[in-house]
């Protein structure tokens, strides 16, 4: 089936990149506990690993200036694949990550997030540092952070929810592989 003319927007943390993995290694560092020590089931914000709301800030910013956190996260399995496959049929991928949310060390965050894509060998047409991602324009979306699924399902566009356990709440569609993302992709295509 070919998706020509179709833009995938999808989001980097929690959907392409382990975000919450690699900032769990790094939590343990800047706590100076063991990273089997915190929760693997954390909410937005981390409050479950001892984050308070006025600390998280501090730690997001060394973890990206001082541990490179947007460039070394792993990559979540099938991203690569599933992306290459909806490129190749024809899908414009657009990549919207809100990685601007700290003052002062933009060029870190755009360069490790490049990088990090790059060395990845994710394919994308655009890339965006959005908050307001319905700004941007997609057919599809594909999205973890609950906020986000709620603002842009809200204003009428169809959002997959990869799922994580920051969104057991958000009803369907949603995935929790790449598998079923391109599936999905495919089903709403197809109507």
């Amino acid at each position: 089936m070919s998706l020509e003319g179709i833009i995938v927007g999808v989001d980097l943390d929690g959907v392409c990149a382990d975000f919450y993995g690699r900032m769990r290694e790094i939590a343990a560092e800047w706590f100076e506990c063991r990273a089997e020590d915190l929760t693997e089931n954390v909410s937005y914000g981390l409050t479950e690993w001892g984050v308070k709301p006025e600390k998280y800030e501090s730690l997001h910013r060394f973890a990206v200036l001082q541990r490179s956190l947007f460039e070394t996260c792993a990559m979540i399995p099938g991203a690569r694949k599933y992306l290459r496959l909806l490129s190749d049929e024809g899908a414009r991928i657009r990549i919207i990550t809100h990685r601007l949310f700290i003052f002062y060390f933009h060029k870190s965050a755009v360069s490790q997030t490049v990088d990090w894509l790059d060395h990845n060998g994710i394919p994308y047409v655009d890339l965006c540092f959005m908050k307001e991602k319905e700004q941007v324009g997609a057919n599809i979306y594909i999205e973890d952070s609950p906020q986000n699924v709620e603002a842009l399902r809200k204003a009428g566009h169809h959002v997959i929810c990869f799922g994580n356990s920051t969104n057991t709440h958000i009803p369907a569609p949603r995935a929790t592989s790449w598998a079923e993302v391109y599936g999905l992709i495919h089903q709403h295509a197809s109507r």
